[in-house]
């Protein structure tokens, strides 16, 4: 990991999490559930364990942040001598399908851009094998996965990489779509980057809407609450106490848990600040989850399950 943890921003379908770096680097994500085995690890390791990054080919450009108010949509804002750009990522799923959308926006000037996308499967231990389809997209299969890339620019294999330069200029915009299935289920249909994220857009808003926080801490609490929103399983109501595994509690300690599962504790917190805040349905579902994952006997109750109420949780080293 070469960036601070604090330089890392959250966006998500309610499936699994990604992490995106202030240098717009996607440095963690697994497919297809949270705590699915990691096809961008750099967070635990170095760029060779997988990445994705879009980043000006500029030095130390100037960097902003912020979130689309009341939703999961990020904007990274990069400025150069030449020109500014913006970043938008998100996250959307279609029933098995899971996507990561990236869109660079012209906003001045223009400005210089490099893409390096570095698919490692299983935690950066697994090469996938990838080649370019017919309609010009590429796939990388292995094992029982499969993700397709895609996007208008001229891209070229390097290293067991994939990279692109362009240039974007002010009102330009150049889209990048992610999509996850099952390597034995048929390819996922093409879909169109900026739609997406006007829909994603829509659907946080309207979830948000529902009960805004009022107070002078508002935008604080709503900001944790779309969080802890994203951390909630939309089939299961199962809820994960962090999108991340295996970083320390304490530099050099031992508590370097994988927090990807349902820890009881952590998700009783998380269901209350759900039911102050008014959302109620996020909490029943927890609650129905909870039922079904403790089953007939309470005596038997563990402090963490799986998102899907499994047991049997195997613990191993990453190499």
């Amino acid at each position: 990991m070469t960036q601070l943890i604090e330089d890392y921003a959250l966006i998500g379908n309610n499936a699994t999490t990604a992490l995106v770096g202030r240098n717009g680097s996607i440095d963690w994500l697994g497919f297809p559930r949270f705590d699915s085995a990691a096809c961008f690890a750099s967070l635990l390791g170095t760029v060779e364990d997988g990445h994705w990054s879009i980043s000006p080919v500029a030095e130390n450009p100037t960097i902003k942040r912020r979130y689309r108010q009341g939703t999961l949509v990020l904007e990274t804002e990069f400025s150069t001598a030449e020109g500014s750009a913006v970043l938008v990522d998100c996250m959307d799923r279609r029933g098995e399908h899971q996507d990561v959308i990236r869109l660079v926006q012209g906003k001045r000037g223009r400005v210089a851009m490099h893409m390096e996308l570095a698919i490692r499967f299983e935690y950066g231990t697994v090469i996938p094998w990838v080649s370019r389809m017919g309609d010009g997209r590429l796939r990388a299969v292995a094992g029982p996965d499969q993700i397709i890339f895609a996007s208008p620019i001229e891209l070229r294999g390097e290293d067991l990489k994939t990279r692109a330069d362009f240039t974007i200029e002010e009102g330009q915009t150049v889209p990048f779509t992610l999509t996850w299935s099952r390597s034995f289920s048929p390819i996922p249909s093409p879909i169109r980057a900026e739609t997406v994220i006007e829909n994603v857009t829509r659907a946080w808003e309207k979830w948000s809407n529902k009960h805004t926080p009022k107070g002078p801490y508002c935008e604080a609490v709503l900001r944790s609450i779309i969080t802890l929103k994203a951390l909630t399983h939309h089939r299961t109501g199962g809820i994960v106490a962090a999108a991340t595994t295996s970083l320390p509690e304490m530099i050099g300690g031992v508590r370097n848990w994988d927090y990807r599962f349902c820890w009881l504790r952590d998700s009783t917190f998380t269901l209350y600040a759900l039911m102050e805040s008014g959302f109620t349905e996020e909490a029943k579902a927890w609650r129905d989850w909870l039922l079904t994952a403790v089953a007939g006997s309470p005596s038997q109750m563990q402090i963490m399950y799986g998102v899907a109420g499994e047991r049997r949780l195997t613990e191993f080293e990453l190499p």
